[in-house]
């Protein structure tokens, strides 16, 4: 592989620019996590987005680095990254999250950044620097994610209605409120788990491609893997307020039992992914698990005009992402 030359006011710009749409990262996304907790009255949410960002930070000793793998090793020819196909990518990813974030769209910004490494690589080599199994593996679990959400929310969501079904709905209420602390903290650990590695995986690709971190490693160095979950769980504790609306109470209206449900299946799915290094979205995944806690009760509870703009953000935004990405390298070309 050819190493670039790089700077070192360059390089600090650019981990930068990774740490902050990390940051982004958590913020935008710190709604998939805590939007359920919060809607249904279990927590406040200043409380909820700081055990949130507790264990977005804790996953860093219970995962691997495997998604971290995918992004940094298995998306794009790593013989064609340089610093300007960097910038790119984290420029036009940020631009998409803000967009989406400002207008409350529960968009991915795990999509986002493959969008923007894809739409930066193409500007500079074409499609032949894309590498086929890491972007198919990504492209199989946008479809995947919210499947499985949909189909574990149900499935949990049958099996609780199914076992409680004689029991008095107060205490129903009141079990499944305590309940739904460990299912938060469930997927609030899955979604550190594998979000927090994407940008992991985009620095390790850098300190590569610059010739400060072998090719053949295994790892990043540990201080670019406690950044990036610092970062997210930074970003997590400021929280995404507008979109957790749309996520707690747009779609379906959830009770403390729906939303034990939605979090269970919804984590349930993130470590599946994790372990097996595909860099999922956890909107994609909580979204189909609340519409499926929803629909098992009865169709008409899922508001599937809502639902259904959702889905659109999320067909939008690799190419979206891509488009912002490509503007971004050729400006990065000139001012880097």
């Amino acid at each position: 592989m050819h190493t670039i030359q790089l700077s070192i006011y360059v390089l600090m710009l650019l981990v930068g620019l990774a740490l902050i749409f990390d940051f982004m990262n958590g913020f935008h996304d710190a709604a998939n996590a805590i939007a359920t907790v919060v809607s249904t009255g279990v927590l406040k949410p200043q409380t909820a987005v700081a055990m949130s960002a507790l264990f977005n930070f804790v996953a860093i000793f219970t995962v691997g680095l495997h998604v971290a793998a995918t992004v940094g090793k298995g998306t794009v020819d790593p013989n064609i990254v340089d610093h300007y196909v960097v910038f790119g990518a984290l420029v036009g990813a940020i631009i998409w999250n803000v967009i989406t974030w400002y207008y409350g769209i529960p968009s991915s910004s795990s999509h986002a950044l493959i969008g923007g490494l894809v739409g930066a690589a193409v500007a500079k080599s074409g499609t032949g620097a894309l590498k086929g199994d890491g972007l198919l593996k990504t492209v199989e679990f946008i479809v995947i994610s919210p499947l499985m959400g949909f189909v574990l929310g149900s499935i949990v969501m049958l099996i609780v209605s199914w076992v409680f079904v004689k029991t008095p709905p107060r205490k129903v209420d009141t079990w499944f409120r305590r309940l739904q602390l460990f299912s938060a903290a469930a997927y609030s650990l899955g979604h550190g788990g594998n979000d927090a590695q994407k940008t992991i995986g985009i620095i390790w690709m850098l300190l590569i491609a610059a010739g400060i971190t072998a090719q053949t490693a295994s790892a990043p160095p540990i201080w670019v893997v406690v950044s990036c979950y610092t970062a997210m769980s930074l970003g997590t504790l400021f929280g995404g307020w507008r979109i957790v609306k749309t996520m707690g109470q747009k779609i379906t209206k959830l009770k403390p039992v729906g939303g034990f449900c939605a979090e269970a299946g919804g984590a349930a799915t993130l470590f599946i992914a994790t372990a097996m290094g595909a860099p999922v979205s956890t909107t994609h995944t909580i979204t189909g698990a609340i519409v499926g806690v929803g629909s098992a009760q009865r169709a008409s509870a899922v508001r599937w005009g809502v639902a259904g703009t959702i889905v659109w953000a999320w067909v939008f935004t690799i190419p979206a992402s891509a488009f912002m990405a490509a503007i971004a390298w050729w400006v990065g070309k000139h001012v880097l």
